[in-house]
């Protein structure tokens, strides 16, 4: 989890520094997807071709972020809600 509010981080400061020259950077993230870095991966992965395609449809409408699948939805609450979302206690 630590890694993926990093790279969260990272995205927006790049975002916000890169802004007045007028690069969007778009942050993309995704639980597992299909690729042979994932085979051996026992768990629900999306095909790199979504991942291309919510992509590019997030830069054609300028949006800063592309939260890809339930995974990825469900990190980002957790980055910004409460710290028992991400360490559960129970």
């Amino acid at each position: 989890m630590a890694s993926k509010a990093a790279q969260w981080s990272v995205t927006n400061a790049l975002r916000v520094a890169l802004r007045e020259q007028g690069t969007l950077v778009v942050g993309v993230h995704v639980g597992w997807v299909d690729t042979d870095a994932a085979a051996s991966v026992d768990e629900p992965k999306t095909d790199a071709a979504e991942v291309a395609a919510q992509t590019m449809d997030a830069i054609a409408r300028d949006e800063p972020e592309v939260l890809v699948d339930e995974t990825a939805r469900r990190v980002r609450a957790a980055l910004s809600g409460p710290l028992e979302l991400l360490y559960p206690t129970g």
